[in-house]
């Protein structure tokens, strides 16, 4: 797949030039360009402007900030997509982990943009000689108390909740702006640290004069904020809610699979682990807490916590670096509000979703190819992140069978469809994984 029209489009090179970060003020400061143009400068506030005292959490923090600095390089390189990196010497293991994260990460960009992504990614480039000083893991002592990623959705409060449950002192965390994040965290009584991310103004103008434009792989740079920030406030878990759901290909084309939440998937946490404890510290735990579970179950527990059911709302729209998109917490026409209101009408009636979305979406004649999307009756599953077509269908099945759902329009639409097709079993959706980074001392008994 190769659109010669995109092909490099203007540019030869994508340089990683310098990065930094300042206690006073609490700034780190990436720098980028393309080719010999312009600098290209984001910057992440850490608020309170800490600074470890000890040598090992400072050294630690620098290896950590180096791996920010080549994971957010993401944003700017979709612009151009150039065929070779340049900056500073990275071992093997480290460019091998960028490449796969940056093929598979904007696999659904390059497939909407119809470029040949794995030929011109070329970490190898920049891979250090055998005489290069190396970046040495650091011993750490960090107090065992968790840094818990918060997205104003279920599935972080769920996180969040377990966590609780489990006795570990937890501090919810995000990147950006939203104010509904900082609703979900107030109904839970606690404190919210945010870190504002400020990308480079030019990168607004370059997309506005035509740059390569597309989704990229942000739970891959949050991870790599937070570990940043669990060096810096003192904490040795960075929990994130990211079920296995997410490792199901949105969509699999000729080329291989594209996979919407590739930087939520098993994949991405297990190289990101093994990256993390070569170049940073190996006694910080990264992992996230949701992994064992399906998204039905994760809504099967979400449904019990009500006190967070009039302020959480799951509609991306909502979470953009420039604002909510939304007039109210849910916009009533997306993958995502869709597949909530499926996933929760399994465990609450017809009324409680209503009073949570605003909406009847099941009752509207018009969702009915949005909810077909879902379940894939026909039709390719969204770029969204929402849960695994058999979970959709499962879910469908269940409501045609419960007198209160039954006659809903979509439901009944769609009933026949799902005769034609597989539909997992949901004893076998509910029944959690083995398959997690969980530690043992968090795991639940």
């Amino acid at each position: 797949m190769s659109n010669p029209a995109h092909s490099g489009h203007g540019a030869e090179a994508f340089r990683f030039l310098r990065r930094g970060y300042d206690p006073m003020t609490g700034v780190a400061e990436l720098v980028y360009a393309l080719d010999d143009g312009p600098e290209l400068v984001e910057t992440f506030t850490f608020p309170y402007a800490p600074w470890p005292p000890e040598p090992s959490r400072q050294e630690a923090f620098q290896g950590a900030l180096e791996l920010l600095h080549l994971v957010a390089g993401v944003s700017y390189y979709k612009t151009r997509v150039p065929s070779r990196m340049e900056g500073a010497d990275i071992p093997a293991s480290l460019a091998a982990f960028l490449r796969q994260l940056y093929v598979q990460g904007l696999a659904e960009f390059a497939h909407v943009n119809e470029i040949d992504l794995a030929a011109r990614v070329n970490f190898e480039a920049m891979t250090a000689a055998e005489s290069a000083p190396a970046r040495h893991p650091q011993e750490l002592v960090l107090p065992d108390r968790a840094l818990v990623a918060m997205g104003g959705g279920k599935d972080s409060l769920v996180a969040l909740d377990m966590l609780q449950q489990r006795g570990i002192e937890v501090q919810p965390i995000c990147v950006g702006g939203s104010t509904l994040i900082e609703d979900t965290v107030r109904a839970a009584g606690l404190p919210l640290i945010r870190i504002q991310r400020t990308l480079a103004p030019e990168l607004a103008q370059m997309n506005h004069e035509g740059a390569l434009n597309g989704h990229v792989p942000v739970t891959a740079i949050n991870s790599a904020v937070l570990l940043c920030a669990a060096i810096l406030y003192g904490f040795r878990f960075v929990v994130f809610a990211n079920e296995r759901s997410a490792n199901e290909a949105t969509l699999e084309t000729a080329s291989g699979a594209v996979n919407h939440q590739y930087s939520k998937s098993s994949e991405f946490e297990a190289g990101f682990r093994a990256i993390m404890a070569q170049r940073v510290s190996p006694d910080i735990e990264y992992f996230s807490i949701l992994r064992p579970l399906s998204e039905l179950a994760i809504a099967r527990r979400f449904a019990k916590l009500t006190r967070y059911h009039p302020v959480f709302s799951s509609c991306n729209r909502n979470f953009h670096l420039d604002g909510s998109r939304n007039t109210g917490r849910w916009c009533g026409n997306c993958p995502k509000c869709r597949f909530t209101a499926l996933a929760l009408g399994l465990y609450l009636s017809p009324a409680e979703v209503v009073a949570i979305q605003g909406v009847d979406l099941l009752d509207d004649p018009q969702q009915v190819d949005g909810f077909r999307a879902l379940c894939a009756l026909g039709a390719d599953k969204p770029f969204e992140c929402v849960g695994e077509s058999g979970e959709s269908r499962a879910a469908l099945a269940a409501l045609v069978q419960d007198p209160q759902w039954s006659q809903h329009a979509v439901v009944a639409t769609l009933a026949g469809e799902l005769e034609a097709v597989e539909v997992p079993a949901m004893a076998e959706l509910l029944r959690p994984s083995p398959d997690h980074h969980i530690p043992p001392g968090l795991l639940e008994g």
